[in-house]
């Protein structure tokens, strides 16, 4: 009876895991949040491979929510065809956030006629399949927080029955959620719990924010004291045990990074930013840790800034469209992994270092190690037995990846805060 019982659990076992989903590959995984004309798709190409746009709902639909833009121009006469075919022509995924948290249910004429033809329209012209098929998913609302439940979900399921009405093959994603209630700039998943047979994709933003207001300081992706990732891990939770099947987004993370002082007199007169070196190896191995978690795509917040010293303003990868180290060291990690994806973490410890293996779309492709320490440099951590290939520190500038120093010969490397590759058999 025991021989009997212990098949049967490890075939259960064996069936479980080989029907688990496999990570994505970081060439669908890395993603960058931009912004309408202001984005530039032959800049932010070697940074990511899938693309959120703010998408203002306010341009297309104007003061009359009732009378339908003339696709594939907004009303205000932005050609959207063309924005959305340049992002296209070079290769990256789009996902939009029609974002209407500015406008209050007054200013809908009708909010289930009209936030439902909008959709339908938008879904029919720009979705797979469609006139202009750029778009593969569509996030209803950003930060809605500020919407009342009851009235953002009118919206919510005004579009969502017109996105599947007019394209069925078109991803549906929530707006920011999170595993509590609702908040200022968020929704409590719960909410959607009843429209589940109507979502693809559910979102979270989270940002490593240590102190609020006035310093809003941030800390490094690992710090255990910060609810960073201990919160997109409760709504990992959440999905796994209501939602199972949908995949989940962290649609927005980031770091404040300023050369300039913040104005003295201003509500900003303490705020803190982390430096530009800071800023790229906490991005990169944030990355690292959500593809662990099992996060389905992660995106930067945000593409480019002025160099304004103040809360989400200087969170750019590039500043006035020159790149910062962020941008170098993402381009470099995409470079190597976007053929690979995360398969096990050899040590996960923020006391005593990370090691993660990456495995190759192509069986006859070298695994690779990423190795690193959230706080410490000069750390050993043992290989444990790998022989290396090649290897690489994460590069602050553009062609600056060098050899970083190993021990023992192929069996430990001296890691440090800024992440190793390592290509090994």
């Amino acid at each position: 009876m025991n021989l009997i019982l212990t098949t049967l659990l490890v075939a259960i076992g064996t069936s479980v895991f080989a029907q688990a989903p496999a990570r994505p590959l970081f060439r669908e995984f890395v993603g960058l949040c931009g912004h309408t004309v202001q984005f530039k798709p032959e800049l932010y190409q070697p940074v990511c491979r899938v693309v959120r746009d703010y998408h203002p709902v306010k341009w297309d639909l104007a003061k009359d929510t009732s009378v339908m833009p003339e696709w594939p121009f907004a009303k205000n006469r932005v050609s959207w065809e063309k924005v959305y075919r340049s992002w296209h022509d070079k290769g990256l995924s789009i996902s939009v956030c029609l974002q209407f948290d500015d406008m209050k249910a007054e200013d809908w004429k009708d909010i289930e006629r009209d936030a439902r033809a909008y959709a339908k329209g938008f879904a029919e012209n720009f979705g797979p399949g469609g006139k202009y098929p750029f778009v593969n998913c569509v996030e209803i609302g950003n930060e809605s927080g500020h919407i009342d439940d009851a009235t953002y979900l009118r919206i919510f399921k005004a579009m969502a029955t017109g996105i599947r009405e007019g394209n069925p093959k078109l991803k549906i994603a929530t707006c920011n959620t999170e595993a509590g209630g609702s908040d200022r700039y968020w929704k409590g998943a719960d909410i959607f719990t009843p429209h589940l047979p109507m979502i693809d994709v559910l979102r979270i933003h989270r940002y490593a924010i240590k102190d609020g207001w006035p310093t809003w300081k941030r800390s490094y992706p690992e710090d255990s004291t910060v609810p960073y990732l201990s919160k997109i891990q409760e709504m990992i939770d959440w999905r796994d045990k209501h939602a199972k099947g949908r995949e989940m987004w962290l649609s927005e993370f980031g770091w404040d990074c300023s050369t300039q002082k913040p104005d003295p007199k201003g509500d900003m007169a303490k705020f803190i930013t982390c430096t530009d070196d800071e800023q790229a190896m906490w991005l990169v191995r944030s990355y690292f840790l959500f593809a662990e978690m099992g996060i389905d795509k992660a995106f930067v917040y945000f593409f480019n800034d002025a160099d304004k010293p103040a809360f989400h303003a200087c969170s750019g990868i590039t500043r006035n469209f020159q790149p910062k180290p962020s941008y170098h060291a993402i381009a470099w990690m995409l470079k190597h992994l976007a053929d690979y994806r995360f398969s096990k973490a050899i040590l996960k410890s923020e006391k005593d270092g990370y090691l993660f293996e990456f495995t190759p779309e192509k069986a006859d492709a070298p695994k690779i190690l990423a190795a690193w320490h959230a706080t410490r440099e000069n750390v050993s951590l043992d290989l444990q037995g790998a022989t290396i290939l090649r290897s690489e520190i994460m590069p602050l500038t553009a062609g600056n990846a060098v050899e970083p120093q190993l021990k023992t010969i192929d069996t430990t490397v001296i890691a440090g805060t800024l992440p190793i590759l390592l290509w090994v058999k």
